[in-house]
């Protein structure tokens, strides 16, 4: 008895029986001594406060694996690796059999056990290798909802077009390629043909009426998009349509007042890039329409940046389909970089980017995403709401190697031009209020503080005397707007 721990404390959260009759009394006095508890046949837990539920949730695994010994954790549990809302959790085993567990119901599977594809896991188990998983998904289920077997065929067809999106062609077809072999020692042949059309079909090879999820169509259509990218638009649609905000009328009704405006957007657009100037050079290179000889390459950012906000006709135009979406933002891409040829004026990005650990919408996907979120942009009407929509929706997904970030703020703006309201500018002191509201919707799908943010920094620009530029000049430094100090915050 000596050699099994008598501590409370050296007690392991779960205990199995077994054959071992030492072992057995063991247990046994342990429970006696009110050190442990039974949660299942054959299972004791030390943990004397946690539900049985939550005790076998947490060690679900090193639980079935004890109790079915070589069982393969398949069908839909491969995939979620955890129990359905309905506390279902399936697995192939050598009977077929219903086990009741606390708040959980293990469906044992009859089936062969773990191959060498199969991944070996805890106590014995087995995880089924993505080819098995497919496999098993294929077949014909009568139930239907959350203790179904199966995934449903739409979630099964966007795992496999992720498959395509994430790694390429060549990995589904090398996967298609496995389960053949597989299919033939599972007698699986059947599934495998369900499978092969699936795939078949997301490679365009096949009929793609078979499909059913509109993410897989997209696919097949040449459009294939961006789920989590959409699903964060819907977001921020949704709280934008479900809000009215204020109108604030252009104030910069001259040529001149609209240029002096102009001046500032372009200014404070390329801080927020990390290109800083004086004011006063900046105002030398807008007027001699110059670059500054040591800074050629940053001059032109500001002078291809000013060409476009400061054109009040340039800035009236919005898109009215999504075809005009995407000739529209590369036509603004080329003036803004014209002088800048390696980053590619006008073409979308040919590789994937990021910006620290961000990374933003794949390249072939990019088309596709823009086009699914512009469905959510028609549907705006208030030119506020509109505007902050197409802000974010393209500096999320970043189209282009370059420049992403002053696009988005000139496609902003356009919108508000276009509508006769006040241009938006996101002074220095405004930028780190900005680009954390963006990551919170980014990270957390809360919109709340960009819209917030946005709403603030328009009422202010919307109090700009812009008639008179060392007038606005002098406003903007009363209010911070050219503070770098994480101390300052921008003053009305």
């Amino acid at each position: 008895m000596e050699k099994f721990p008598k501590k409370e404390g050296a007690l392991p959260e779960v205990l199995f029986a077994s054959g071992d009759k030492s072992y057995s009394y063991y247990l046994s006095d342990l429970a006696k001594n009110g050190q442990i508890r039974r949660v299942a046949p054959k299972v004791y837990t030390s943990n004397l406060d946690a539900s049985d539920e939550d005790i076998v949730r947490r060690n679900l695994f090193l639980i079935i694996g004890k109790l079915f010994p070589g069982a393969v954790v398949g069908y839909r549990s491969a995939f979620e690796m955890k129990p359905t809302s309905s506390g279902d959790f399936f697995l192939t085993y050598k009977y077929t059999k219903k086990v009741k567990l606390p708040g959980l119901t293990v469906h044992l599977l009859e089936g062969t056990g773990g191959q060498a594809e199969d991944t070996p896991f805890v106590n014995g188990l087995f995880i089924a290798c993505p080819e098995r998983a497919f496999l098993e998904n294929m077949k014909a289920s009568y139930r239907k909802g959350e203790n179904t077997k199966c995934l449903p065929i739409t979630e099964v067809e966007e795992r496999l077009e992720k498959v395509i999106r994430v790694n390429g062609e060549a990995t589904i077809n090398d996967l298609r390629d496995k389960a053949r072999i597989l299919s033939e020692r599972l007698n699986m042949e059947a599934e495998f043909a369900k499978l092969d059309n699936i795939i078949g079909a997301l490679l365009s090879t096949r009929d793609s009426k078979i499909l059913t999820s509109s993410l897989a169509t997209a696919r097949v259509f040449g459009e294939p998009y961006d789920p989590h990218r959409y699903e964060l638009f819907q977001v921020l649609f949704t709280a934008l349509n479900s809000d009215v905000f204020p109108s604030y009328p252009e104030t910069s009704l001259t040529i001149e007042a609209y240029r002096n405006f102009a001046f500032f957007e372009s200014y404070f657009s390329n801080y927020i890039e990390g290109t800083e100037f004086t004011i006063e050079d900046a105002r030398k290179i807008i007027e001699t329409n110059m670059p500054l000889p040591a800074r050629n390459e940053d001059s032109h950012d500001m002078l291809g940046t000013f060409a476009i906000v400061s054109n009040r006709r340039e800035m009236s135009v919005v898109p009215n389909t999504a075809d005009e979406l995407i000739d529209l933002l590369q036509a603004r891409h080329r003036m803004l970089l014209s002088a800048r040829p390696e980053k590619h004026p006008g073409l979308f990005k040919m590789q994937n980017n990021r910006a620290g650990n961000s990374y933003f919408v794949d390249y072939e996907l990019v088309k596709g995403t823009l086009k699914k979120g512009f469905d959510f942009y028609m549907a705006l009407r208030s030119p506020f709401a509109k505007a902050v929509y197409m802000l974010f929706m393209v500096s999320e997904i970043h189209p282009f190697d370059d420049g992403n970030g002053r696009v988005s703020r000139i496609m902003m703006n356009a919108e508000l031009t276009y509508a006769n309201e006040c241009k938006i500018l996101i002074p220095t002191v405004f930028r780190t209020d900005y680009l954390d509201a963006l990551r919170k919707l980014t990270r957390q799908s809360d919109p709340s503080a960009l819209i917030r943010a946005l709403s603030r920094v328009q009422r202010f620009s919307s109090q700009l005397q812009t008639t008179d530029f060392e007038t606005l000049k002098l406003q903007l430094e009363r209010a911070n707007a050219f503070s770098d100090s994480e101390e300052d915050i921008l003053r009305f």
